[in-house]
């Protein structure tokens, strides 16, 4: 196991896409930031704390090639997608957020559970439709994703929901195609990219999403608890507050309503967004496009490996995946059952679900992941299979 990181050296742990894994000195920095606060509470959440949250946001900003005050930290991007759809909810007729009943939101039916319970609630409670437009495997190329998916598209679809990598499947979808011509349809396109930063390159600029929200805590080794939405300008003036706070009506607004609105929620501690430019500073001193072309390799490589195995077909091309990869299993095969043989006997930590009534594996390699993980886990495989 890499020294720099807590995993215990007596699992073989393959799951960092759940939840991540914060490297040591970004813990000791976060732990730093704890300690301030705890020196002199007022001081750090009563007059420094504006100022060091632009400075994360501005090393966050020129990391994801976006400017600072269009970007604002959230816990997860889950609190971040229902922060807009309660702005949605309350849209006025007429405004970018606003949808009619019967107006569609088009997604995949690839897209992480949360969200689609998010845009669920949304319906039910606005009386649009949610459309989860399938996206057969395997998957081909690029250019053939982008055709089927909008294929889905009608002249009631208002909202594009799509994942930037999926979840469950673990496959990096063509977006920027999907952004220009939502844009060029008066669409409006929300990019979830929970699995993106960090995992493959990201600039938002280049990009030009309406709205896009990212975990941190995942692929970039931030502490827990942290991620991002970042938001268009011409969107921002529509975007209310999830938990009205002093930033509403402020007495001294700073330069963006939208920092303002959605920044400062009351009371918490906000160690993790200030030490979300340690996570980058760490990522930049270990050479990381390196990390990741390793990982990628070793993904790539344990997917045709257990492919090999089980006889089943791969999921999509490389160009579709990243530093994980998910397999399909013999169809007789019981996901819990075999994810807790894996964990109990073989000391494996590694999701193992049912995906659209088939079992599916998800296997995901990190910086203080080896060859001799892969080994294990395919073994395993081999043996209980």
């Amino acid at each position: 196991m890499h020294p720099d990181f807590l995993l215990s050296p007596d699992i073989v742990f393959l799951n960092h896409g759940s939840f991540g894994a914060c490297p040591i000195p970004v813990l000791e920095r976060l732990h730093a930031w704890q300690r301030r606060m705890e020196s002199q509470p007022v001081a750090h959440l009563g007059r420094d704390i504006i100022s060091l949250m632009e400075q994360a946001r501005t090393a966050l900003g020129a990391y994801l090639g976006a400017p600072p005050n269009d970007i604002v930290f959230f816990p997860n991007p889950t609190t971040a997608v229902n922060a807009v759809m309660h702005a949605m909810l309350n849209a006025s007729p007429g405004t970018p957020l606003h949808l009619r009943p019967d107006d569609e939101i088009l997604t995949t039916d690839h897209e992480y559970g949360a969200m689609i319970r998010t845009w669920r609630y949304f319906c039910k409670h606005s009386g649009a439709r949610l459309v989860e437009h399938p996206i057969p495997l395997p998957l081909t190329t690029a250019e053939d994703f982008v055709e089927r998916f909008w294929e889905g598209v009608t002249p009631r679809t208002r909202l594009i929901f799509l994942s930037h990598i999926t979840s469950q499947t673990a496959l990096i979808f063509p977006v920027a195609e999907i952004i220009r011509r939502a844009r060029r349809a008066g669409i409006l396109c929300i990019i979830d990219g929970a699995h993106a930063p960090s995992q493959i390159p990201l600039n938002l600029g280049a990009l030009e999403p309406d709205l896009y929200t990212g975990a941190l805590h995942k692929w970039l080794c931030a502490p827990k608890g942290t991620a991002f939405l970042y938001a268009r300008q011409e969107i921002q003036p529509y975007l209310d507050p999830l938990v009205v706070s002093w930033g509403y009506e402020s007495e001294m607004p700073g330069p963006s309503q939208f920092v303002d609105y959605h920044e400062w929620q009351g009371t918490r501690d906000m160690s993790p967004f200030l030490s979300v430019p340690a996570a980058i500073a760490y990522q930049q001193a270990h050479n990381w496009d390196t990390v990741r072309a390793r990982c990628h390799a070793l993904a790539v490589q344990t997917r045709d490996r257990i492919n090999t195995l089980t006889g089943e077909e791969a999921l999509a091309p490389s160009e579709f995946i990243g530093q994980m990869a998910s397999v399909r299993l013999p169809p007789k095969t019981h996901p819990q059952t075999l994810k807790t043989v894996l964990w109990e006997q073989y000391r494996i930590e590694v999701p193992v679900f049912s995906w659209q009534e088939q079992p599916f594996l998800r296997v995901s390699f990190q910086v203080y992941n080896t060859q001799a993980d892969a080994d294990a886990l395919v073994a395993a495989l081999t043996h209980i299979l």
